[in-house]
């Protein structure tokens, strides 16, 4: 596959996109594909880097990052399954981030299952450290993805990333550029939760972040403008910026079905695209990645496309 450079006359902002396929820390297949489908989509008439280009940003493609494939079926019992080919693979995925951010360019990261967020954050946050600037992170998720191998009911990776990020798990893992943890709760923000295991509760309340968690029923009660706007205060507070990671199963599966976790009652199509509006509006975003895209699991490509639409307002793309 050969990837897109597009430029766009008279503009000094970059945008480089990246595409990590890793799809065998969830517990569907599909995710993997998730990276290629979005490139590859016809969002309203074109691709994904001629919209951006037309934002006015100058894109590069630098493909997708070499994954670590397992050989072999994960057991019952093992967690988190495929820990190895996982570490190896973020390697990869570390060296790809500082590439991009060292050419000054603005990450856009094309998942693959959420497991890879343990990566990609690692690698912005490591990037910004160097340059003793701390980051913060809203996480836009069904799930909180806070649980440990101890407390994992599954094994899957993709339900662990958060609480490595925060340095909670295998050492191995939370290990990653050398340090842990690599958030401050403080700065840490999760939008749209409605489904925890108990355990995941837990260690929301014991970490003091039920003020930073804005569940579905927040949204619910307070509107979604509000929630977005206490989150981004929350997470700009870091002196650095703030990452965002989106996972498409935080709208609600009607509206996109190409998941391998849904759960009824999430946000609609335009609470997700407000949640992104709003975040470019108010600056200080250091990357954006959007995860859990499943085109085996998809109808009529809806999901796909609906990636390619937040992509593009998360980088500042309006009605009028």
């Amino acid at each position: 596959m050969s990837f897109e450079e597009v430029d766009f006359p008279g503009t000094n902002k970059k945008v480089g996109i990246v595409g990590v396929p890793l799809g065998y820390g969830a517990g569907q297949k599909g995710s993997e594909l998730g990276a290629t489908a979005i490139r590859l989509a016809n969002i309203c008439g074109g691709s994904l880097a001629s919209h951006i280009a037309e934002l006015g940003y100058a894109v590069k493609d630098y493909g997708d990052v070499e994954i670590v494939k397992p050989d072999y079926v994960a057991k019952d019992g093992d967690t988190p399954k495929y820990l190895k080919e996982i570490i190896a693979s973020y390697a990869n995925v570390s060296k790809s981030l500082k590439e991009i951010l060292g050419n000054g360019d603005f990450p856009v990261i094309l998942g693959g299952d959420h497991s890879i967020a343990a990566s990609t954050f690692s690698a912005v946050a490591s990037f910004y450290r160097a340059q003793e600037q701390e980051i913060g992170l809203i996480w836009l998720d069904a799930h909180a993805d806070i649980n440990t191998a101890d407390s994992s009911p599954s094994g899957n990776a993709h339900g662990m990333p958060l609480a490595v990020i925060l340095g909670y798990g295998e050492h191995s893992i939370i290990n990653l550029e050398g340090y842990s943890p690599k958030l401050n709760p403080k700065f840490c923000t999760h939008v749209g939760a409605r489904d925890l295991d108990l355990s995941e509760k837990r260690r929301i309340r014991e970490l003091g972040m039920r003020e930073n968690f804005f569940t579905m029923s927040d949204i619910d009660r307070r509107g979604m403008l509000a929630c977005m706007e206490e989150a981004i205060e929350i997470a700009a507070q870091a002196p650095g910026g703030y990452a965002v990671t989106f996972d498409v199963d935080i709208i609600d599966p009607r509206l996109a079905p190409g998941s391998g976790t849904l759960v009824r009652g999430g946000i609609t199509y335009r609470e997700a695209h407000l949640a992104l509006e709003l975040i470019h509006e108010r600056g200080g975003m250091r990357s954006f990645e959007i995860v859990e895209v499943n085109p085996m699991l998809d109808q009529s490509n809806i999901t796909v496309e609906l990636a390619g639409e937040l992509i593009l307002s998360a980088l500042g793309k309006t009605i009028l």
